[in-house]
């Protein structure tokens, strides 16, 4: 995937106006990620995406490691995106679901090991809320109830409707 189809993608599933918000959504998603995560870790998860967005990871972050929870990620993220904390939340979740299909799942398990999953406000698992319920395919189908549809009998099949 290319940095085009990477930002069509997101605005696609973030359903944003122009390549600005979506530009913006992503770069405060994964600086305020790689300041949080070791730099060798976001380097390993950069490698898989395209050049110009990796370096929201990586080059454009002067401090790796930094130890801050779900709540101030989501502010930083806000305030970058200048969007409100819900609709902020609701971006990182759906950039990360979108990086996961393009990385590694060993790299994706390495995120998730950095960022600590309790019932306080340290919860991390809120990040991963699209992609543990089944990815933005089957969340969005599940929201608008698209979706698979049981299969119907083909015509050659002798129990089918025909019969």
């Amino acid at each position: 995937m290319n940095y085009d189809e990477f930002t069509g993608e997101v605005q696609h599933r973030l359903e944003l106006p122009g390549t600005g918000e979506t530009v913006r959504a992503i770069r405060a998603t994964l600086m305020t990620l790689g300041q949080r995560i070791p730099e060798g870790n976001a380097e390993d998860l950069a490698a898989s995406l395209p050049m110009e967005i990796k370096w929201y990871l990586t080059g454009a972050v002067h401090e790796h490691g930094q130890r801050f929870d779900w709540s101030e990620f989501v502010s930083r993220v806000a305030e970058i995106e200048h969007a409100d904390r819900p609709d902020a939340a609701y971006h990182a979740q759906v950039i990360v679901d979108l990086v996961s299909t393009l990385v590694p799942p060993s790299d994706l398990q390495q995120l998730r090991d950095q960022l600590p999953e309790g019932e306080d406000d340290e919860n991390w698992r809120k990040l991963f809320a699209v992609i543990d319920s089944g990815g933005w395919g089957d969340a969005h189908e599940a929201q608008t109830g698209g979706g698979p549809q049981p299969d119907e009998r083909s015509v050659d099949d002798p129990e089918g409707p025909d019969t």
